[in-house]
């Protein structure tokens, strides 16, 4: 796996701020990571499972909880998230469901018993992570003999305009790096998980002018959050710079952002192998 460079190294505090920020404004400009969540859950069309208990692991505002209790209605169902105000908005959203249950805590370190889940979905949430081995590691320990992981990451050509358009203007890490599939296939192997599968879809969303992408990048909380991010306000000169390079890419009158969205599922083993951990917070033991 490529070694990652000091400076776009994640700083997981950063981007729990930038969470808690943007969860009042997240819906309203998160139509992508919806429609790349929906897709995902479709796949759940041709796979036999009726889990008991689910995990929706980076659940942000609940969007997908919800859709998985109403495709499960009689599991129960944790929506886990590093940020407080995220679980805040997905509470609110789902009120009277007596079967969900919210938890602020760490991917990469995950307060649960082993063979806690059936069925752990996560969209959109391990490009947040420092690193994918420990995270499927974990996400293996939780998972219950036969259970199945689902989800979504994004893929290095994510933002790839963007990306290029400031590297016409400083040397600096203005966007976020993303791991190869290739990279994420590896780590999970490394955990051994059964028939893993994975897949990647290009996605491109197109913006009349680049405030919209920046303000939407800004309203769902994807800032730079690498180690080597410049500190301090962006001027108006090298952003102006910036917008200068990226109208390079205009066509059709409208500019482009790509996405690489790489897909992946896995089993768990029915005979497990791992080292079994002390438990931390058993499903039964958390407040609704």
């Amino acid at each position: 796996m490529a070694e990652l460079r000091a400076d776009d190294r994640l700083d997981k505090q950063q981007a729990r701020r930038a969470f808690e920020q943007a969860a009042d404004t997240y819906d309203a400009s998160a139509a992508l990571q919806q429609e790349i969540g929906s897709r995902l859950l479709e796949r759940m069309d041709m796979v036999r499972l009726q889990p008991a208990r689910i995990l929706d692991l980076g659940a942000g505002t609940g969007f997908f909880t919800a859709a998985l209790m109403q495709r499960y209605p009689e599991a129960e169902v944790l929506a886990l998230d590093l940020a407080m105000n995220m679980l805040c908005h997905a509470r609110q959203r789902d009120t009277a469901a007596p079967q969900l249950h919210c938890v602020c805590a760490d991917g990469e370190r995950l307060p649960f018993a082993d063979d806690s889940f059936d069925f752990i979905f996560s969209n959109l949430m391990l490009q947040w992570c420092m690193e994918l081995e420990p995270v499927f590691t974990e996400l293996r320990r939780v998972l219950a003999p036969g259970g199945l992981l689902m989800f979504t990451t994004l893929g290095p050509d994510t933002l790839r305009e963007l990306r290029a358009s400031w590297s016409a203007v400083d040397g600096l890490t203005h966007v976020n790096m993303f791991p190869d599939m290739h990279d994420v296939g590896d780590a999970l192997l490394g955990t051994r998980g059964a028939e893993p599968v994975m897949d990647v879809e290009r996605i491109t969303v197109t913006y009349r002018e680049l405030h919209t992408l920046m303000e939407e990048l800004k309203h769902i909380g994807a800032h730079n959050v690498t180690a080597g991010r410049p500190r301090g306000l962006t001027g108006r000169h090298r952003f102006g710079r910036m917008a200068e390079a990226y109208e390079t890419f205009r066509r059709d009158g409208v500019l482009p952002a790509s996405y690489e969205v790489v897909y992946g599922h896995a089993w768990s083993p029915q005979n497990k192998d791992v080292t079994r951990h002390d438990i931390k917070v058993g499903l039964d033991g958390l407040v609704p």
